[in-house]
């Protein structure tokens, strides 16, 4: 307790120059831009003393590198693509959760999730159910080393070593395949900024479960293009189980994932917000000169 009560006060001391130097120098810009709701709370509650009210730019998703890679699936040209870096029976369900091998993205409650669903399965259906984590990993960062052997053990002391697969660093190309070849999407950590993986699931047409908080809300549909979910293993695994046993469902939610990026996470739209930005903020420039 001394440790972690003396460890926010150095933090609070180390901070606060900094708190305000960024402070200061923000209130100098003409235009604030932050790529959430969720910031932009986050940034009215940490900057109380400004008078400034950002606009939101949501990011955008590199589409075209995912249509090219759709294209050289359609046209069979597998020699140009990385293979799958696992091998399942070809009946095999497959659950994904991407991120980095840290402890706050919670891995876990993927992993717990999906030792729970095979209590809501039939067995036939359990028996088809795989989980791919895949995530970036650095031998000399010792919280991905340590958080790595912890998911090992987790699924080990589950008895799942046949069903979960745990990837460190797939390449982009082998990300994609990834994303291709699975069926659903998790989407574990709380609280995050924005949070692409979502998007990237959805643009593939696969629905997402995400926990119901941060970025994921504002761009998961609920019931529609995925579920947003309490972080619990009981929730997570529920929807789960809704998305294994309705394939109408799951393929209506990919749909519905896939055409809401479009329209609101493209790089089209990004640059006609941005664009609105600029041109509203040169008006207003133009008419206090005048």
């Amino acid at each position: 307790m001394g440790k972690t009560k003396w460890g926010g006060c150095l933090k609070r001391l180390y901070r606060a120059p900094i708190n305000f130097l960024e402070e200061f120098t923000i209130g100098m810009s003409d235009v604030t831009l932050v790529n959430s709701k969720f910031t932009l709370r986050v940034f009215q509650e940490t900057f109380r003393r400004l008078n400034v009210v950002p606009e939101v730019l949501y990011p955008s998703l590199n589409t075209k590198y995912f249509d090219d890679m759709q294209k050289k699936i359609l046209a069979n040209e597998a020699g140009s693509l990385a293979s799958l870096p696992v091998n399942f029976p070809g009946n095999s369900f497959v659950f994904l959760d991407i991120n980095r091998y840290e402890r706050k993205k919670n891995h876990p409650l993927a992993l717990k999730a999906f030792c729970q669903l095979g209590k809501n399965l039939s067995a036939s259906d359990w028996k088809r159910c795989r989980l791919i984590v895949a995530g970036g990993y650095d031998t000399r960062v010792v919280e991905n080393v340590e958080h790595y052997n912890e998911l090992s053990d987790l699924v080990k002391d589950n008895g799942l070593q046949d069903n979960v697969v745990l990837l460190r660093s797939p390449s982009d190309d082998e990300k994609f395949m990834l994303l291709h070849t699975s069926h659903c999407l998790l989407y574990t950590p709380a609280n995050e900024h924005f949070g692409i993986v979502p998007l990237e699931g959805m643009y593939m047409s696969k629905p997402v479960i995400a926990v119901n908080s941060g970025g994921p809300t504002e761009t998961i549909v609920h019931n529609s293009t995925g579920y947003l979910c309490d972080p619990k293993e009981e929730s997570f695994s529920s929807a789960m189980a809704n998305i294994i046993k309705d394939d109408r469902l799951r393929e209506r939610m990919g749909v519905m994932g896939h055409k809401r990026v479009q329209q609101k996470f493209s790089f089209e739209a990004f640059a006609q917000k941005l664009d609105d930005i600029v041109i509203d903020l040169t008006k207003n420039s133009k008419n206090k000169e005048d």
